[in-house]
Order: C-alpha cells, then structure tokens, then sequence
C-alpha cells in the first residue's frame, strides 16, 4: 500500500540563519523541489523569510512545519538568540493553512536522525548500541541545545528540553575562574554561555585577559566581521595561535563532559549524537583524546559511558528532514 505523496515547507530556524524547503512524497521518501538559506539579522521576522521563500519559488503545499531553536509553548516561541517571538497561528495564515506544526529544533533533528545513512555520521566511540535504547542529541551552533527520544513501541518519540540553559558546572581551578568570569558579566551562567559560537569567543577573552599576550592579527580582524568564533577553532586546528588552541581545548572538553552528563541524566544506550553547526567543522579536534577522555571521566560510571556510541552528525540538513518527516506524519 503506497502512502499519499504530500508536498509540505520545512524549516530549521536557528539563531543564525534559516533554511526552507519544499519537500513532495511522504515520511518514508521525499525529494526536495526547492531549498533556500535566509540570514536571520536581515530579516524582522520569520513571516518575512516565508513571504521571501514563496515570491521565489511559488509552490503550493498541504502542510508545513518548523523546527526553531527555543523553547515552544502554545504554539509560540519567543527566540532565545533573535529578536523574534514567532507565533503558529501567523505562520499559518502567512501560508494559508487552517494550522502549521512548530517544534523545537532538536526535536526535528532527532526526528531527522532516522533519515541519515551510515555516511552522514562519524562515530566517536563504537560502543555497544541498543537499538530500541534511548537516544540523545546536543547541538552547539549560536546558542547550544539537547533533547532525547525514547522508545514508544513503534519508534523513537523525542522530548524537548532547555538543558542548555542548566547551570554550568566547572570541573577543574581553570573553569572555575571562568565561571567567575562569566558570572560577572552575565550574573548566571548556563552550559550555553560556554558550549556555543560565543561560548567559545568568550573562553578566548577569559584566556586573553587572565594572562594578557600579544593577539593573532587574523583573530583581531575576525572581530570585526563578526566572525571570531569561526576564526578561532580555524586557528586552533591549524595550530596558528596558542590563545586558540588553549580556547578550543576547554570548549571541546567542556562539550564532552555535557555530553556524558546528557547521557548519564537519561541512559541513552542508543547513543549520543552531536549536532548543530560547529561539530561538523572541528571533526580533527573532536577525534582527538580530549572529547572523549571528559565524557567517559564519571569515575565509577566510565564503563557505562564506554558502552554509549557517540556519533557526529555530518549531514546539515538533519533538522530540515526531521521537520519534513514531521509534516509528512501529521493528520
């Protein structure tokens, strides 16, 4: 029994930037007829990158759905990273649809892990995977997200979640002071504030200040274009700049101590997967021991974490396909 082919808009909004698509089949296959990506800051609202969307590829569709990086309640997401409140009910009638489906943006890319081949991951750590176990993913880009999916009987249902925001919590002297740092200049400092784009820029600046040198000319430009993060981690795995590679070891560090605790906090014996958009694009630091070494560091706990897979999420267009399967699904 062949199900109904659809035609649906996808969206995987961040902080950054947002992707639209038009997808036409079903949950189990889809091809996608158009994809765009939109600059956020240029933009007032999400309705506005819609309209956008549909003056350059008029398609009409049955059904949309949106994955945003925030916290959905009532059909409405007030954007942590955006200056947006984004509300189901204007969507809709942007898209002249009786309603649209928001979800949170790690919900779509669990929802999107179930459409990945073995070529769009690379795994960490092998471990011994439970096929019907729960499965975890974290994602830093902007700001830093996690969530899960358990097991229903049928398939993997996922649960939002702002764990992001949970308070940070320092292992060592070192991240103690940047706590401190931190806690200065924003009063309460979450696992966001440091596992992020500006996480990372920040542990740059609490390094620089702590012990005042000379700083690379590429990464005082990048200030500039708005586009440090980026140029640190560049001079970090190129070894250009030692402030750098001090800054991405306690990023990656504290990004694999967050993802044991993840996998502790809901024994995700179906793995870890690590989204958003910087993991991808450190992949030669990841591999080395530092990742890893902190997310297996749970004392008695370490044989456990070494029985957790934990894979990196290449394919960026995990949360669009997730939001589409979505779509497809809903009645």
């Amino acid at each position: 029994m062949h199900k109904k082919q659809l035609t649906v808009m996808a969206g995987d909004i961040g902080g950054t930037s947002a992707r639209l698509a038009y997808f036409r089949g079903n949950d189990h296959h889809a091809e996608v007829l158009a994809e765009q990506w939109f600059p956020c800051h240029q933009y007032g609202s999400l309705t506005e990158i819609i309209h956008d969307f549909q003056a350059r590829h008029a398609i009409t569709i049955e059904r949309a759905c949106f994955g945003v990086a925030g916290n959905v309640q009532q059909h409405e997401v007030h954007a942590p990273n955006l200056p947006w409140v984004i509300r189901g009910d204007m969507l809709a009638q942007a898209l002249n649809l009786p309603q649209i489906i928001l979800i949170n943006d790690l919900v779509a890319n669990l929802l999107g892990i179930a459409t990945l081949n073995a070529s769009d991951l690379l795994t960490l750590n092998q471990g011994t995977p439970a096929t019907q176990g729960t499965i975890g993913v974290i994602s830093p880009g902007t700001g830093m997200g996690e969530a899960i999916a358990f097991w229903n009987g049928t398939c993997h249902q996922p649960l939002p979640s702002e764990a992001g925001h949970a308070d940070f919590a320092p292992r060592n002297e070192l991240e103690a002071e940047l706590l401190l740092s931190l806690r200065s200049e924003h009063g309460r400092v979450s696992y966001e504030r440091v596992i992020s784009g500006p996480g990372l820029q920040a542990i740059y600046r609490f390094l620089r200040d702590k012990k005042p040198i000379p700083e690379h000319p590429e990464v005082l430009a990048a200030v500039d274009s708005g586009n440090q993060p980026a140029t640190i981690a560049k001079m970090a795995l190129s070894r250009d700049c030692p402030l750098c590679v001090q800054a991405l070891d306690i990023f990656v560090s504290c990004f694999g101590a967050e993802a044991g605790n993840l996998a502790l906090r809901s024994l995700t014996s179906g793995g870890i997967y690590l989204g958003g958009g910087i993991a991808p694009k450190i992949i030669d630091k990841l591999k080395d021991p530092t990742f890893l070494l902190a997310f297996l560091n749970k004392g008695r706990l370490r044989p456990l974490l070494e029985s957790i897979p934990v894979h990196i999420i290449l394919n960026d267009r995990t949360a669009l396909q997730g939001a589409a399967r979505k779509a497809f699904q809903h009645e």
